[in-house]
C-alpha cells in the first residue's frame, strides 16, 4: 500500500552554515536508496525539511512492501565456463557458489557479441520495516560532517546529540532503531513559543503539526518569509538592505519562527567607515544593515528574531545593547590605526613572513613596487605615483582593523591613505589592487590601479608556481586560479595592450634581482625555484584559465582553440580575433578553407621548413600559377588589415581564395619528383598557410 513516508531526527542546534546542505544530502541519500530498493518510484516526491533542531523529510508514494523480483546475475562467457568435456570451469564454479545455484539452474543469454551464463534468482519482496532504519543509518554516514560527537554514555556519533526519531508510513509507526533511538511519533515544537511534546498523527500532517507548534519546518519557506519581511521593513523605512552573501541562509538556519524587528545605534558611530560597521553587524551579530538611496549607511538595522511577542521592546533593547560594544571596538580600531601612517607601517612588514621560500612581506612589497613601476611605464602612467601606491598597498595588513576583519584589506588602506594626505589616485589604487576578488567583481579603474593590481597577482602566480605549489584537482590554497582569472580580466576587459609573456619575464626578474642584491634583508631561498620554465609554465596555466573564461562567454570549443592554440600573448586581442573567427565560419567558403588549411598543415608537418622564396619560373601547372598570383596579390592587403586589427576583413579576404585553393589541390601534385619543383610548391603552401593562420588556426574549425 502506497503512503507518504516521514522521517525526522530531533537534535540539538545544528551548525547553521551547514544546515541546508545537510538537509539536502540527507533527503537525497534516503530517496536514492528507497528507489534502488524499489520502495519509491518515479511518481514519488521527496521534500526535505530543516530547522535549527531537526532534519526531516517526506516522500510520497512509498510502498509498504517490495514486489517480488527476479534478480539476474551475469556469469562468465560460455566458452570460458566449460571445458572441452563440457564440465564447469573453476570460474563457473565460483560464480555458481556466489549465486547459490546449480548447473541445472543456469541459463544462457547473448548480447550479440558473446554467449554467457546467467543466474536468474527469484527474490521475495521485503517490507519497508526491514530496510528503513538501515537506510537512514547509511544516509547519515554520507552526510558532509567534518567532525562527529558523542553524547551521554552512548557510543553513537553525529554532528549534534539526537533526542528523537520519527518514522511514519502514513499514520503507522515504522519500527526501528537509529542512533540508539526507537522510532515513535512525538516531536517538539518551538523551544520557547510552544510547551510540551507534539504528536504527529500522520506523515501528511507533518507541516501542519509543526506550524501549530510555531515551527516553519521548510527551510525554503522560512527563507522566503524572512526575505519578504526584511524587504517590507526596509521599504517602510525608505531604506534598502545592504547585500550580504550567505547571511540570509545563515539566519534562516538560526530561527524556527522568524520575526523581523528594527534596531538603532547612535549616529556618532557613523564617523567610522561604513564598511567596518556593516561587517561587524553582519558577521558578529547577524544583523541586516540598512542603507539610504545613495548607498550611505543609516544608524538602523534589522534583527531576525526567533521570538514573536506582543511587546518586543526588551528584544530590541537587548540587541541594541549588544551591538554598541562591537561598534565601539570598530571606532577604537579606526582611531588607533590612524595614529600611524601607512608609510611608517611598511618597515614592519619585514618581520612578517610571506612564505618561507619567498621571503617576507616587505620583500614581496619591493618586488610588487618595482613590477608595478615597470608596468606603469608601459602604460604611460606616472611611475612614481604607481610605485607609491604599490609600496603602501599592503601596509594595512598590520592594522588592528584588518587584523579583526581581514575582508577589509585594501578598503581600510584607502581610508588610511586619504587620512595621511595621499592623493585620490593612490588611495583608489590601494583599495582596488585586490580586485577582481571573485567572479563578476569590479575591475581596477585607471592605469595606476591596473598596474598595481597586475603586479600583485603576477607576483603571487610566478612566486607560488615557481616553488612548485601548483594547483591540483580542487586544491588551490593560494588562489592561483583566481589570480590568473583576475589578470586575464584586467588585460581583456579594460583592455590593456600588454604582452603577457613580457609581464611574466619582468616578474621573474624581480625574484632573481632581489635574490642577488645585498639589501640587508634575509636572502630568498630560491635554489629550487623553477626559473627556466616558470614563464612558460605560468603562461600555459593562464591559457587554460582563458579557455574556461571564453567558454563562459559562449564561444564554442573549436573557435576558442583556433585562437588559444597559437599561445597568444596580447590577450586584449583575443576577443577581437574570436569575433572575426565567428564571422568567418558563417561564410560559405569557411568549411572548405578550414579543411584545406588542415591539409596544408599536415603536408608541411612532414617536411622541413622551406627557407627559399617562391620562384615563379619553377611553377609548371596553371592552377599553381593562378594561386601564386592570388597569394601575392592579397598578401599585402591581409597584412594591412592585420596591422589595423581588422581581423574579420583579413579572414574575408582569405575566403576569396577558396576556389583557387580547391583547384590547386585538384590539379597539382605537391610532392613532385623534381626536388626544386616540390620545394617551390611547398614554399607556396607555406606562404598561404602563414596568411591563413595569422588571425587564428582555422584548421581547428574543420570538424
Amino acid at each position: 500500500m502506497k503512503q507518504t513516508l516521514l522521517i525526522e531526527l530531533l537534535t540539538e542546534e545544528l551548525p547553521p552554515k551547514a544546515l541546508e546542505r545537510l538537509s539536502t544530502v540527507f533527503a537525497n541519500e534516503v530517496f536514492t536508496i528507497l528507489r534502488e530498493q524499489e520502495l519509491a518510484n518515479e511518481d514519488s516526491i521527496c521534500t526535505p525539511f530543516a530547522t535549527p533542531r531537526r532534519l526531516a523529510l517526506t516522500i510520497t508514494n512509498i510502498e509498504s512492501q517490495q514486489a517480488d523480483r527476479v534478480i539476474e546475475r551475469k556469469g562468465p562467457a560460455v566458452a570460458a565456463g566449460v571445458d572441452a568435456e563440457g564440465k564447469p570451469s573453476k570460474a563457473l564454479e565460483g560464480f555458481m557458489r556466489g549465486a547459490g545455484v546449480t548447473v541445472e539452474q543456469l541459463q544462457r543469454s547473448n548480447d550479440n557479441k558473446t554467449e554467457y551464463f546467467v543466474a536468474r534468482l527469484e527474490k521475495k519482496g521485503q517490507p519497508l520495516d526491514v530496510y528503513l532504519a538501515d537506510i537512514i543509518t547509511q544516509s547519515l554516514k554520507k552526510l558532509p560532517v567534518p567532525k562527529l560527537m558523542r553524547w551521554g554514555d552512548s557510543d553513537h556519533q553525529f554532528v549534534r546529540p539526537v533526542h528523537g526519531l520519527i518514522m511514519l508510513h502514513g499514520d503507522r509507526i515504522v519500527p526501528g532503531e537509529v542512533l540508539g533511538l526507537q522510532s515513535g511519533r512525538l516531536t517538539s515544537g518551538h523551544r520557547f513559543l510552544h510547551t510540551g511534546a507534539m504528536q504527529v498523527v500522520s506523515a501528511d500532517s507533518y507541516e501542519e503539526t509543526m506550524t501549530n507548534g510555531k515551527v516553519i519546518a521548510s527551510f525554503e519557506e522560512r527563507r522566503t518569509r524572512i526575505d519578504e519581511h526584511l524587504k517590507a521593513k526596509a521599504h517602510a523605512l525608505n531604506a534598502r538592505i545592504n547585500p550580504s552573501d550567505g547571511l540570509l541562509d545563515e539566519v534562516t538556519a538560526l530561527v524556527e519562527w522568524p520575526v523581523v524587528y528594527v534596531g538603532k545605534f547612535e549616529e556618532e558611530y557613523l564617523e567610522v567607515p561604513q564598511e567596518c560597521l556593516i561587517l561587524t553587524m553582519q558577521q558578529n551579530q547577524k544583523y541586516f544593515p540598512l542603507l539610504d538611496s545613495d548607498g550611505k549607511l543609516l544608524n538602523k538595522f534589522l534583527i531576525v528574531s526567533n521570538m514573536q511577542v506582543d511587546n518586543p521592546k526588551h528584544i530590541i533593547d537587548g540587541n541594541q545593547r549588544v551591538v554598541r560594544p562591537r561598534l565601539a571596538d570598530a571606532r577604537f580600531f579606526f582611531n588607533q590605526d590612524r595614529k600611524l601612517t601607512l608609510e611608517s607601517r611598511v618597515a614592519k612588514m619585514g618581520s612578517v613572513i610571506y612564505h618561507n621560500k619567498l621571503g617576507t612581506q616587505l620583500q614581496r612589497v619591493e618586488r610588487i613596487t618595482n613590477l608595478a613601476g615597470a608596468i606603469a611605464h608601459q602604460l604611460n602612467a606616472e611611475k612614481s605615483v604607481t610605485e607609491l601606491a604599490a609600496r603602501l598597498a599592503k601596509a594595512d595588513l598590520t592594522t588592528d582593523m584588518v587584523g579583526e576583519f581581514p575582508e577589509l584589506q585594501g578598503i581600510m588602506g584607502r581610508y588610511y591613505a586619504l587620512h595621511d594626505g595621499e592623493s585620490q589616485v593612490v588611495a583608489d589604487a590601494i583599495a582596488a589592487h585586490y580586485h577582481p576578488r571573485f567572479s563578476g567583481d569590479t575591475l581596477p579603474q585607471g592605469a595606476v590601479a591596473c598596474a598595481v593590481a597586475l603586479a600583485d597577482k603576477l607576483d603571487t602566480l610566478v612566486g607560488i608556481y615557481g616553488i612548485g605549489l601548483v594547483p591540483t584537482g580542487d586544491k588551490d590554497p593560494f588562489g592561483l586560479r583566481r589570480h590568473a582569472l583576475g589578470v586575464l580580466r584586467i588585460l581583456i576587459e579594460t583592455p590593456l595592450a600588454l604582452p603577457l609573456d613580457t609581464l611574466l619575464e619582468l616578474c621573474k626578474e624581480g625574484f632573481t634581482n632581489q635574490q642577488s642584491l645585498s639589501t640587508g634583508i634575509e636572502s630568498l631561498h630560491l635554489r629550487n625555484f623553477a626559473w627556466d620554465s616558470v614563464v612558460a609554465d605560468v603562461h600555459g596555466f593562464m591559457l587554460d584559465r582563458l579557455r574556461g573564461y571564453l567558454r563562459e562567454r559562449d564561444y564554442s570549443s573549436d573557435e576558442i582553440e583556433a585562437v588559444v592554440c597559437q599561445n597568444p600573448t596580447r590577450l586584449d586581442l583575443v576577443i577581437p580575433r574570436l569575433k572575426a573567427v565567428c564571422i568567418f565560419r558563417k561564410l560559405p567558403e569557411a568549411a572548405a578553407l578550414a579543411a584545406a588549411n588542415k591539409r596544408i598543415q599536415n603536408i608541411l608537418k612532414k617536411t622541413a621548413k622551406i627557407e627559399a622564396d617562391i620562384q615563379y619560373e619553377l611553377l609548371q601547372e596553371g592552377a599553381e600559377c593562378v594561386l601564386y598570383v592570388q597569394v601575392q596579390t592579397i598578401a599585402p592587403m591581409v597584412e594591412a588589415k592585420m596591422e589595423n586589427q581588422d581581423y574579420a576583413a583579413a579572414l574575408t579576404l582569405l575566403a576569396s581564395t577558396r576556389t583557387t585553393v580547391d583547384e590547386f589541390f585538384d590539379k597539382v601534385m605537391v610532392m613532385a619528383e623534381d626536388p626544386a619543383v616540390r620545394n617551390n610548391r611547398l614554399a607556396l603552401l607555406q606562404k598561404l598557410g602563414g596568411l591563413m593562420n595569422q588571425v587564428a588556426d582555422i584548421s581547428k574549425l574543420a570538424t
